[in-house]
């Protein structure tokens, strides 16, 4: 982004945590680049087939992809979206060829369900990533694995609690 439009949207990510609560969160590694990223839950301004909703998303600078900054600070999201905020349910949503999206979806417990798949509406017919899938997770369904894995996962840094 050129510095004017990366203010702007710095500036409206702010006011949104400001007006609703929560909003997207300023990602920096210790010891490493200052800003690597924004992690958080957000309200999606499109017209979605699902919406009105929450989201939690993500998006990171690609040298730090495959480090685990994303499920870990989306699953920090999930937490304060369920316990702080009193949410029932939270959305991902990504375009079907974007498989490390889901992988993260995954391995914070989402269900992706194909029925639910739908064409984004700020992308135009044709585009290649116009098609996305969608993930839910319910707060009881949280609340069952709170440490929102999937229990097929192998490689959570937490052991998960019988």
């Amino acid at each position: 982004l050129q510095k004017s439009a990366s203010d702007e949207l710095a500036e409206r990510l702010e006011l949104d945590l400001l007006a609703g609560g929560f909003g997207l969160w300023a990602i920096e590694v210790k010891g490493g680049p200052e800003f690597i990223g924004f992690v958080g839950l957000a309200r999606p301004q499109w017209d979605l087939p699902f919406g009105p909703c929450v989201e939690v998303g993500w998006r990171l600078a690609k040298s730090t992809w495959g480090r685990g900054f994303a499920t870990e600070a989306a699953r920090e999201a999930l937490r304060y979206g369920f316990e702080d905020v009193g949410l029932a349910e939270i959305v991902s949503f990504t375009a079907l060829t974007n498989g490390r999206s889901l992988a993260v979806m995954q391995r914070l417990g989402m269900q992706r369900d194909p029925a639910l798949d739908f064409d984004h509406p700020a992308l135009p017919p044709g585009h290649r990533l116009r098609r996305h899938l969608l993930c839910r997770l319910t707060a009881e369904q949280w609340r069952r694995d709170r440490d929102g894995l999937s229990p097929w996962n192998a490689k959570s840094p937490r052991p998960r609690q019988a």
